[in-house]
């Protein structure tokens, strides 16, 4: 560290282009695995915890894509609205979400929707719950390499109109609010809490900033779901999501997100339920 600024901060130039391109790496990965191309679904699902893809798979409602090519992942097809849509389980943190949506846009998608577990900073009655992340604190790293420093980044305002009254009269609680996204989930000390708290932060977890940094610098449209399941279990008991893992409130909360998403889409005839008619994002 020079004159007190991190290494991090060093030798960024944001509107620079990379010399490593998402599009050559699956290119090489299609041709290793022989893996056909195509397009992958037009909305597709982060589920860092894993537990709503296990809960379609174990169901007989979510199987293998065939045109996904990422050498670290798999994605899961399953039905949503009637549209198909897609999951990538356990890409937590914030560095390996941000490397598996990069490849998501590239192979076709349009909607990236996050849904991860965090911690309860402000209470707001008993988890689980969920909110929806309006802004996040950039408590980690991939974020700087997408936008020059700042305190949060936010979800693209539109988007966010766009899901106004999505979740009025749902069966499961959704708020909405900002999270605290850290790298280093066991080193939430009493100081960085207290922090968190007199910025009216909702909840921590490992994922939002820098998704929300990715969204922005690339145009990309983000939204990410806080599932608030825990008290970083200061006492027994914690860490309860509900009924097979939450899936059955995870799978809701995506369906009603795809709902306002795709009413006011052109990517889905207005009678909706059929696939996207969408192409590979060409850079």
């Amino acid at each position: 560290m020079q004159d007190g600024r991190a290494p991090i901060l060093e030798h960024k130039a944001y509107d620079a282009p990379s010399v490593f391109e998402v599009d050559n790496l699956l290119r090489e990965a299609r041709r290793q695995r022989a893996t056909p191309d195509g397009c992958i679904p037009a909305i597709c699902v982060l589920d860092p915890d894993g537990d709503l893809a296990q809960h379609l798979i174990a169901t007989g409602r979510a199987a293998p894509h065939p045109n996904w090519a990422c050498y670290h992942t798999k994605l899961y097809a399953f039905t949503c609205e009637g549209i198909e849509c897609g999951v990538v389980p356990y890409a937590v943190g914030a560095s390996f979400a941000v490397l598996v949506a990069e490849e998501l846009f590239a192979s076709g998608c349009q909607l990236l929707i996050s849904v991860t577990s965090a911690g309860q900073i402000v209470p707001a009655g008993q988890p689980p719950y969920f909110v929806l992340i309006e802004r996040a604190l950039r408590d980690e790293g991939t974020s700087y390499h997408y936008l020059p420093p700042a305190s949060y980044s936010a979800i693209n305002p539109m988007l966010l109109d766009r899901l106004q009254e999505a979740f009025e009269g749902a069966a499961v609680r959704v708020l909405r609010g900002a999270s605290w996204t850290t790298d280093a989930p066991f080193r939430e000390t009493a100081e960085a809490i207290a922090f968190a708290r007199s910025e009216d932060i909702m909840g921590v977890e490992m994922e939002a900033a820098a998704l929300y940094a990715f969204a922005e610098a690339q145009g990309k449209d983000v939204v990410c779901f806080g599932h608030i399941t825990n008290q970083m279990a200061v006492t027994e008991g914690d860490f309860e999501k509900g009924l097979d893992g939450g899936s059955h409130d995870a799978l809701q909360v995506i369906s009603l997100t795809v709902r306002k998403f795709v009413s006011g889409s052109s990517l889905y005839p207005p009678s909706g339920g059929a696939r996207a008619k969408n192409k590979p994002t060409d850079r």
